[in-house]
């Protein structure tokens, strides 16, 4: 449908019109990278398109700044960590209040109280602990299973993501072997060691899987979002909950991302029960944090095999977890803006931005389709929804994403660097949403051309 030459020539003009738009980021970009490798404090933000990534002046609600004095509508939204929009007012009092009171003692508030409380009304979970990021609540709760089944394997979905968990970072090879995933840095171990990959929505793989009997834990997302929006097929999330209970093992279910459906995430959605629930950056409005929610099953079996006296050398927690600054960040951001009334703004709004590209892409017959997870949105270049991580990954295409991003960041739009995902916050208005139908549907109408 698109022709390479075409494609590469649409890139060459985008990548200029980049330069022309952001020479103070190019500048600092210089500078940067006499101090940073790759100039960016992070390696992954070499991935954003155009010649450097363009450095942020201001963010408020919806939109962002950046030093070249350009507006972007923002549908990134720090990959979730901004899904409260940026610098909501409740949350930003709240901090400004607490960091007068003090950040941390090492010490419980009663904030801890009222924000577990809240967690607990959402998914269902009894009791729960706190983290600094939501990578650090699936390292936990993946101790904590192993420690309470005397297990050793972890099963996790082809082509997952659940932060930086050694475990996590696995993938099947052409003989369905466990091995490490493709760009895995300094692995520990050899994944085979820890961890059995399975396909999103193979029930089968799932039970030949836990059959071995030394699986401690499943950790996985209810609907897969870091690869391309993989939605369960019916039933298929109860199943695994049953396989976990047959089988002995811990299920856990990390709604970091799928809390886009709704205030308690597919958990709640679907009437899950999981035996750990975790869950991070959106529910502190972008300040760092996570948390895990376990059954009081679980957590009288923790209790039955911990002792007090060296309840500080577990590897479990930190000296910063549980902090008074993000429990209160997290108190106001539950109570006061990640509302049911938000997310009954949000997901219309979801469904109205993939309406929109949608129609694009049926106006183009471009063989793409767009995926929907209520206040989010993903399009791949494959013509039906895919089943599995694997099938996602092989929809993706790097050159044309990579034209897609700079296109629309130049057009003042900004989606998740890594796939072609949009998030809806409290603050995004259907004017954002049709802005970018209207730039979407130029950009599509562009690509067909020869």
């Amino acid at each position: 449908m698109i022709n390479n030459d075409h494609l590469k020539n649409l890139i060459a003009i985008e990548e200029e019109r980049f330069l022309a738009l952001h020479p103070k980021s190019g500048a600092l970009f210089e500078q940067a990278k006499k101090v940073m490798p790759g100039g960016v404090p992070m390696s992954w933000m070499t991935k954003w398109p155009g010649k450097y990534p363009i450095f942020v002046e201001s963010a408020q609600g919806a939109h962002f700044t950046d030093v070249d004095g350009i507006e972007y509508v923002d549908f990134c939204l720090g990959d979730t960590g901004s899904m409260t929009g940026h610098s909501p007012a409740a949350t930003v009092d709240a901090i400004n209040d607490q960091m007068k009171r003090g950040f941390t003692a090492m010490l419980p508030t009663e904030d801890a109280v009222t924000v577990a409380s809240e967690l607990s009304r959402r998914f269902g979970l009894p009791l729960w602990q706190f983290t600094v990021t939501a990578t650090d609540a699936n390292r936990h709760s993946i101790r904590y299973a192993r420690l309470i089944t005397g297990r050793s394997k972890v099963i996790v979905i082809d082509k997952c993501y659940h932060g930086s968990v050694d475990e996590t970072f696995a993938t099947l090879d052409a003989d369905g072997k466990t091995v490490k995933r493709e760009g895995n840095l300094g692995a520990p171990v050899d994944l085979a060691q820890t961890t059995r990959v399975v396909e999103f929505n193979n029930l089968a793989a799932m039970e030949a899987a836990l059959a071995h009997g030394d699986v401690a834990a499943i950790l996985m997302e209810p609907a897969m979002t870091n690869i391309g929006i993989v939605l369960p097929d019916d039933g298929y999330l109860q199943a695994v909950g049953e396989l976990a209970k047959k089988y002995g093992t811990i299920w856990i279910i990390d709604e970091t991302h799928t809390i886009s459906v709704g205030a308690g995430g597919m958990t709640a959605m679907y009437g899950l029960t999981p035996d750990i629930l975790t869950i991070g950056k959106a529910i502190a409005g972008g300040l760092p944090t996570g948390t895990f929610g376990m059954s009081h099953d679980v957590a009288a079996r923790i209790k039955e095999m911990t002792s007090r006296e060296i309840i500080d050398t577990g590897g479990i927690g930190s000296t910063l977890a549980g902090n008074a600054l993000s429990l209160a960040a997290m108190r106001a951001t539950l109570t006061k803006v990640l509302t049911d009334a938000a997310f009954a703004k949000m997901v219309p709004l979801g469904s109205a931005w993939c309406d929109g590209v949608d129609a694009a892409i049926k106006e183009f017959n471009l063989p793409w389709h767009c995926s929907r997870l209520g206040a989010r949105g993903e399009y791949l270049f494959q013509a039906t929804a895919p089943k599995t991580g694997k099938e996602a990954a092989d929809a993706g295409d790097f050159e044309l994403e990579q034209y897609i991003h700079l296109r629309m960041l130049n057009d003042g739009f900004l989606i998740t660097p890594f796939h072609n995902m949009a998030l809806m916050s409290p603050d995004t208005s259907m004017a954002d949403v049709d802005a970018h139908t209207k730039a979407f549907r130029a950009m599509c109408a562009e690509l067909v051309q020869s």
